[in-house]
């Protein structure tokens, strides 16, 4: 996707997509967040009008969207969705990971906010967690700890290409558990062969 030098991407691109998106299914359980949304840019303007269709059916006519300004470039006053213009609001103490959106007849859908450049393994996981109902966790404590997940994953895929650029076929030995962590195995070891079990 080309991207122009305030960061908005090339809306011939995203306008028709449907809206990347993860719901928490319809319970009792109150989270503190709706679901999560999967942009494909940082340009309102082009990704607004799928978000507010694919939310239209469950929340109603969404009529306001409230953003921080931190990851969004262009905050436009008003977005023409499908029959009606959509009002677009800014706050930067709302949590930069969050996007509020207001329906006069359901009232408010908290998102989270995945980066569009967001690795696709790293926004599934985020889509999930987004999701599950009742949870306590904020749209920033969610990023924070996927971020972490993903730097475990990147530095444990790493050993495993380190040990493999050696020769090695089998994964990077690990230390015992009850071992001190600075044990290593001795290398050039050889196995010295037991006698042969002869019966008596």
């Amino acid at each position: 996707m080309t991207t122009t030098l305030d960061g908005t991407a090339n809306r011939a691109l995203t306008l028709g997509l449907p809206a990347r998106l993860s719901l928490t299914p319809k319970t009792t359980l109150a989270g503190r967040l709706d679901g999560a949304w999967w942009p494909r840019s940082r340009d309102l303007a082009a990704e607004l009008p799928a978000l507010a269709d694919a939310l239209e059916g469950r929340w109603g006519r969404i009529t306001r969207v409230l953003v921080n300004p931190a990851h969004w470039p262009v905050v436009p006053h008003k977005v023409a969705v499908t029959g009606h213009l959509l009002h677009v609001g800014w706050f930067t103490e709302q949590d930069p990971d969050k996007i509020i959106l207001l329906s006069y007849t359901t009232g408010r859908c908290d998102l989270l906010v995945i980066p569009p450049e967001t690795e696709p393994a790293s926004a599934a996981r985020l889509l999930t967690a987004a999701a599950l109902p009742g949870s306590t966790l904020a749209a920033g404590s969610l990023m924070s700890g996927e971020a972490a997940t993903s730097r475990r994953i990147r530095e444990a895929r790493n050993g495993e290409d380190a040990w493999e650029s050696e020769g090695g076929a089998a994964p990077a030995p690990q230390p015992h558990p009850v071992m001190h962590s600075a044990a290593h195995p001795v290398v050039g070891a050889r196995m010295i062969p037991l006698p042969e079990h002869t019966g008596r």
